[in-house]
């Protein structure tokens, strides 16, 4: 692989604190996480082996442990072979064999690998990334006949296996081999699967993860790829409510949150900096404010108000002071936040929690009043200061 190729790997998929040197391999991220010195040398030592290498490695070793480690190659595609295979054995790591991408009914196989797998024990796991499938196929193909087998591919790949109309005829179809998903996605599914990401590198042109088992697989509706997305947020009285708005981020990304959180900054008005989650459609609607359009439902509902502080995750909550959530929960969250009020825009998460606690303080006494002048204020910095959705 050339180094280039690589390279630009890193741009399109690859978060803001990575630093790409010139080699082909990723950065580690977080061996400190992997408990066990065994773990970290096995890592190390297959360190530069694309996946066949890795193969061909466990399989000398099959029968043995490495230092103090039991680990289990496994090569499946369903998650009842995964569950049989693993009857009675306790690995410190499994490693799967068939890429990842390959795998029909992968949310599937990844809760199996959780339950049968003991706590605090590692899965190793591969495959090829949506950005990087492009790259190869433009190189491949002459120029224009190559963007036509890229649309074809976003289309047929990506699109196809997300819709309810089309889900069942894509896999009767290929029966889930060579599907295409982004790197976001992926690392989504294993937070979602109960895992937490430890080392992350693509090399021999894949992408390969290490996640640690961290816990129980998230008990949830699974995510869809319709362009409208339902999202739990906390609402008056801190209940759960769920809020709607058009698609702006790759399928699976409200699970990565905690993931970005640890390794990136937050930059203004307290988002995340560098959020490669956003997808390219993403930062289009929410430059011209339109992914929120689908919230005038919540609106009409009487979950959310006009003007009032954003509506949170409960992991992005529970970033804020005990005194402010309180006072967050007295009201209705709004469609219109306060963040958009302030003349000079707020640069960190304290100074987003003191336009928030301004609002609110001045709310609670005069009401009406507030809103109005919030309102009015806020349209002229839309209009004339140009500011835009986050």
């Amino acid at each position: 692989m050339k180094k280039g190729l690589f390279q630009l790997q890193y741009e399109l998929e690859s978060p803001g604190s990575y630093t790409e040197s010139g080699s082909n391999r990723g950065a580690k991220l977080d061996t400190a996480k992997v408990d066990s010195p065994d773990v970290r040398r096995f890592l190390d030592n297959t360190a530069d082996m694309g996946y066949k290498e890795m193969v061909k490695y466990l399989q000398q070793r099959q029968q043995e442990h490495i230092g103090s480690i039991a680990i289990t190659p496994f090569s499946t595609r369903t998650p009842e072979a995964l569950a049989y295979r693993l009857e009675g054995q306790q690995p410190h790591l499994l490693f799967m064999a068939r890429p990842l991408h390959t795998v029909e009914r992968l949310d599937e196989l990844l809760y199996v690998a959780n339950y049968r797998l003991p706590e605090g024990s590692y899965l190793c796991c591969h495959s090829m990334t949506a950005a990087l499938k492009r790259m190869l196929t433009l190189r491949r193909y002459p120029w224009g006949i190559g963007h036509l087998l890229v649309v074809w591919d976003y289309l047929w790949h990506r699109v196809c296996p997300k819709l309810k109309l089309t889900h069942r005829l894509y896999f009767a179809a290929t029966q889930g081999k060579n599907r295409t998903m982004s790197r976001v996605e992926l690392i989504g599914r294993l937070y979602r699967a109960g895992f937490e990401v430890v080392d992350e590198r693509f090399r021999e042109g894949e992408f390969f993860v290490t996640a640690r088992k961290a816990g129980c697989p998230i008990d949830d509706a699974a995510p869809t790829g319709s362009p409208i997305i339902h999202l739990r947020r906390i609402g008056k009285g801190g209940r759960e409510i769920v809020v709607h708005k058009f698609r702006t981020m790759y399928t699976y990304s409200e699970y990565v949150q905690p993931y970005i959180y640890h390794y990136q900054s937050l930059e203004r008005g307290g988002k995340f900096k560098d959020d490669y989650r956003v997808n390219f459609w993403g930062r289009v609607l929410r430059k011209i404010w339109l992914d929120e359009l689908p919230m005038v439902w919540n609106l009409l509902r009487g979950d959310l108000k006009l003007v009032g502080v954003r509506p949170l995750s409960r992991q992005y909550f529970s970033l804020y002071s005990p005194e402010l959530q309180q006072l967050r929960t007295r009201t209705k969250p709004g469609l219109l936040p306060p963040f958009y009020y302030e003349q000079h825009t707020p640069e960190t998460l304290d100074e987003v929690q003191a336009s928030e606690r301004r609002y609110l303080e001045a709310y609670l006494q005069h009401p009406f009043r507030t809103d109005w002048r919030y309102f009015w204020g806020i349209v002229g910095n839309i209009l004339f200061r140009r500011k835009h959705s986050a």
